[in-house]
């Protein structure tokens, strides 16, 4: 086990600054190599506290920045039609990257990694998407799945 300092939001590892143990191999050829975490020397650690400060302001910002791209989220509503069967089965699916597609063609862009799906949606019907635009802020989106005529 080797110990890093996060240097952004992990997801199921942790947030920005956090001193984390994870395994040497995933630190070496991952996390390091990367830009996304530092070792936990002496010298880093006294370097994190000095960063620890503007670390915090920025993810205020960013924070901020989310909850606006919430605002405009907010009440938002994709509608996707899609090939399905008599029974309200797709034939596919609808992902993320659909949603994304239809979020862009009402001019919102929003990079598809973000989109919280499950697992892809396979039936008819009205599904709320949640949007991970920060740790604290998740918007959701309606999207409507319906049949092509």
């Amino acid at each position: 086990m080797v110990r890093i300092i996060l240097r952004q939001d992990i997801e199921n590892l942790g947030d920005t600054g956090d001193i984390v143990d994870v395994k040497a191999g995933y630190a070496r050829n991952y996390l390091l190599p990367q830009g996304f975490a530092y070792e936990a020397t002496p010298a880093n650690l006294k370097r994190h506290e000095e960063e620890r400060d503007h670390l915090v302001s920025r993810s205020l910002r960013d924070r901020e920045r989310a909850e606006k791209s919430a605002e405009r989220l907010e009440g938002v509503s994709v509608s996707l039609k899609v090939k399905a069967g008599e029974e309200g089965r797709l034939f596919g699916s609808v992902t993320s990257s659909d949603i994304a597609s239809g979020l862009a063609e009402q001019g919102i862009e929003i990079d598809r990694h973000i989109i919280r799906l499950d697992e892809p949606i396979k039936q008819l019907g009205v599904y709320k998407v949640p949007i991970r635009l920060h740790a604290d802020v998740q918007p959701e989106v309606s999207v409507w799945v319906i049949a092509e005529e």
